[in-house]
């Protein structure tokens, strides 16, 4: 039948072929993976269907109902961890009064929009004349691209509304 080089051969053959296959599980979970399943109650949905009588909220309603309002956030901002979070928008603003890939950001709160002399805006950003008052920045910071559409920001956004008024805060500083 077989001799035992043939047969460790094969065994090896199989062995070499599921140790691959799991390696590349691994790297595709360490890749893509999910990590724990998330519970219930932390679970986003794609959309939600409303139900006469149903009672419960969609989860859109639920995370504008908890979602604290400038005012409420602003009592406790602190500007120096707004300066570390600003961390995150110097690779494209600047607060020295340099534009860079986009305008600068000293003295932006209390500013007029589109107003930095020499920078190029969009057209959804050019469009809107609201001054940037605390409110404004906190609500476009959540999401700039769904608060102005067209608008050539490409940062996602700062979910931590904390976060959001921190960063106000700090910007208020800068003149």
């Amino acid at each position: 039948m077989f001799d035992t080089m043939t047969m460790t051969k094969i065994v090896g053959g199989v062995c070499g072929t599921l140790l691959f296959f799991l390696f590349g599980a691994w790297a595709a979970d360490a890749i893509y993976g999910l990590g724990e399943e998330p519970k219930a109650e932390d679970r986003t949905f794609a959309y939600s269907i409303a139900v006469e009588g149903g009672g419960e909220q969609s989860a859109e309603a639920t995370e504008a109902a908890a979602e604290p309002t400038y005012t409420e956030v602003a009592a406790t901002s602190d500007a120096a961890a707004g300066e570390k979070t600003f961390g995150k928008c110097k690779s494209c603003h600047s607060i020295e009064g340099k534009d860079m890939t986009g305008p600068h950001m000293n003295g932006v709160v209390g500013r007029a929009r589109a107003s930095v002399a020499g920078y190029t805006y969009s057209a959804g950003m050019a469009s809107v004349q609201a001054p940037w008052t605390g409110e404004e920045l906190y609500a476009f910071l959540k999401a700039p691209k769904q608060y102005v559409p067209g608008t050539k920001m490409g940062f996602a956004g700062l979910a931590d509304p904390q976060d959001r008024a921190n960063l106000i805060a700090y910007l208020a500083t800068t003149k």
